[in-house]
């Protein structure tokens, strides 16, 4: 590649009818001015085009590091995603294994209170038919009692007068020991 220097430096031999040398040293120096300007900005073009180089593989590996984090988030959204369904699962089957054992306390305890009710059921019924039995004899008690008492009564209005007194007497103490 020539260079400025080189152009600045170069010498031409001379022919009979040869340039201006004034015009040809001219030209050569707008053109040395020029070409310097021109490697100067190609220079500069390449080092923007380095820079912009880094910078693009900056943002290739930014990029790339930027699409990690984004797929490690997705990853950490479906594990957050399955541990919620997993946990939701586990909060819904002990709901119903509570509801189930409360449902069957609430079958025992419903259970408990019918054999509750049969056996107090049993026990009333026993005590009614203790308590008529025991009515019933107290009134067989009291018919047998008020036969004699009016037996014992016929019998004293007939005898005498003292006789009266002690069948009185006997009936106030019969109906003495009936009381409770």
């Amino acid at each position: 590649m020539i260079t400025p220097l080189d152009i600045e430096n170069k010498e031409f031999s001379k022919g009979i009818k040869g340039y201006k040398e004034e015009e040809v040293d001219e030209f050569l120096d707008q053109l040395i001015v020029d070409y310097e300007k021109l490697i100067n900005e190609n220079n500069d073009l390449r080092a923007e085009l380095n820079e912009a180089a880094q910078k693009l593989e900056e943002y290739k590996s930014t990029e790339g590091a930027v699409l990690q984090t984004l797929e490690a988030a997705k990853a950490l959204m479906n594990d957050i995603a399955a541990s919620a369904e997993k946990r939701a699962e586990i909060l819904v089957k002990n709901a119903e294994l509570d509801a189930e054992l409360k449902q069957r306390q609430a079958r025992e305890s419903v259970d408990r209170l019918k054999e509750e009710e049969a056996r107090l059921n049993r026990r009333l019924s026993s005590m009614r038919s203790k308590y008529k039995a025991m009515l019933e004899n107290e009134l067989s008690r009291f018919d047998d009692l008020a036969g004699d008492l009016f037996d014992s009564v016929e019998e004293a209005s007939q005898a005498d007068e003292p006789a009266k007194t002690s069948s009185q007497d006997e009936l106030f103490r019969t109906l003495t020991n009936l009381r409770p």
